[in-house]
């Protein structure tokens, strides 16, 4: 639509006002609007009903969505577009009204469709909360400027203001519009590439490294293409970007080394699989916890105690990291006891090891298994040893709920603890004379 239609448009709309049929296309138009509100609300309340049968299928789900999202713009656009044929083939007249919301139900719906690709390219993404109104606020800017025919003005002051770059100078209205242009087509690819992230996690078969691995180098990978396919459409030279690529890698090369170390180790671990999620891990006598997360440049570990530890990836590559579900979960906690020297041994041994199988975690293969360990100054040590499957779900808790078991079948059947004993003998002095 030019902008002398526009402007006929606007006029046409101003003289109607004095016509019957205005008011008669206005009650229609309502009536458009509360029958559209009516049938969107139906449908939203038959997809809730059908929530669980759409999320087997992403794309259903994200197609499910978005129609809900735009459901009632759309249908007023429809039925407005219906209303106008159906008129004019009765050779109607006075139309403006109608002629004027179909452009305007339409850019609602293009406004919501545009919000809701952003809500599922930034699930978690604070600032789009944020500044969701101000993007509807410039969607809509920019389509009042177009129906206004204001937007040749303003297209036209902003191709005046030149910007200095290098040996070239830019107009302003070429570099906004590169910027959305560029914007565009980016957020396109990050909404190909969530997609295709939420279906790689769908995927359980597949190694949990390998889908991490293939979604983030297909998400780099579209990032740059969406990039130059931008930079191409807007009119920059791509070859001219040489320079800055050799830049960066200079960059690389001094200033971001441990940067660039951290991301390619992010890459090995996940690639060799050394460790994976959910593993239990040890980096020193205080430092163990399960893998949740491996990103790029980090990896987090949350320890036993409930607190998360970032560790570099770079770390974990250059460095010996006891990994201990690497091939196996099965995990050994051990608790250490020593008892009176004229206790029965081979008794205290078959109470402690089955104290040790009545615990619902502790397995049987391997067995509970009790071992001398030395004939101490106060008493016998023996180390109880028992396996677990579970090792993410704590080990503390299991040690302590063993060593309860043992200390209640202990004093059931008088069985002594030891514990260090000094016996103190006072001599009586000798006086002479």
């Amino acid at each position: 639509m030019s902008e002398k239609q526009i402007f006929v448009l606007l006029n046409e709309l101003w003289k109607d006002v004095g016509f019957v049929e205005f008011y008669w296309l206005l009650a229609a138009l309502a009536a458009i609007l509360a029958v559209s509100w009516w049938l969107s609300s139906r449908l939203r309340r038959n997809s809730e009903i059908r929530g669980i049968r759409e999320r087997q299928n992403m794309l259903i789900a994200f197609g499910a969505g978005s129609l809900k999202r735009i459901a009632f713009p759309l249908i007023a656009w429809g039925l407005v577009v219906l209303l106008c044929k159906v008129l004019t083939e009765l050779n109607v007249s006075h139309l403006s009204l109608l002629s004027l919301a179909s452009p305007l139900l339409l850019s609602w719906v293009i406004v919501r469709a545009m919000v809701y690709m952003l809500r599922s390219v930034f699930p978690h993404g604070e600032f789009l909360r944020n500044f969701e109104r101000v993007i509807t606020l410039a969607v809509w800017c920019v389509v009042i400027l177009e129906i206004t025919g204001l937007s040749g003005p303003v297209i036209g002051w902003l191709e005046q203001v030149k910007l200095p770059v290098g040996k070239q100078k830019l107009d302003l209205w070429t570099v906004v519009h590169g910027s959305v242009t560029v914007l565009v087509i980016l957020l396109l690819a990050l909404w190909v590439a969530s997609f295709i992230e939420r279906r790689l996690v769908a995927a359980e078969r597949m190694d949990a490294n390998l889908r991490e691995v293939l979604a983030r180098l297909i998400k780099a990978f579209l990032l740059l293409l969406a990039l130059l396919m931008g930079l191409t459409l807007v009119g920059i030279d791509i070859t001219t970007l040489s320079i800055f690529s050799g830049a960066l890698a200079v960059g690389l090369g001094l200033g971001l080394q441990k940067i660039a170390s951290n991301y390619v180790s992010g890459f090995i671990i996940l690639l060799d699989r050394s460790i994976r999620l959910g593993n239990l891990v040890a980096l020193d006598d205080k430092t163990t916890g399960i893998i949740t997360r491996i990103t790029a440049r980090y990896t987090v570990l949350r320890i036993l105690s409930g607190s998360e530890v970032i560790i570099p990836n770079e770390y974990l590559v250059n460095n010996t990291v006891r990994n201990l579900s690497f091939s196996d979960g099965k995990v050994r906690v051990a608790t250490a006891i020593a008892v009176a020297y004229d206790s029965d041994v081979e008794q205290v041994i078959a109470l402690m090891e089955a104290a040790a199988r009545k615990h619902p975690r502790v397995i049987t293969d391997p067995a509970p298994f009790v071992m001398l360990t030395a004939f101490a100054e106060n008493g016998i040590n023996l180390e109880l040893g028992v396996w677990i499957s579970d090792p993410e779900n704590g080990m503390g808790n299991v040690r302590s709920e063993v060593n309860l078991e043992i200390l209640r079948v202990f004093r059931q059947n008088g069985i002594q603890i030891s514990y260090p004993q000094r016996e103190v003998r006072l001599a009586r002095a000798n006086r002479n004379g």
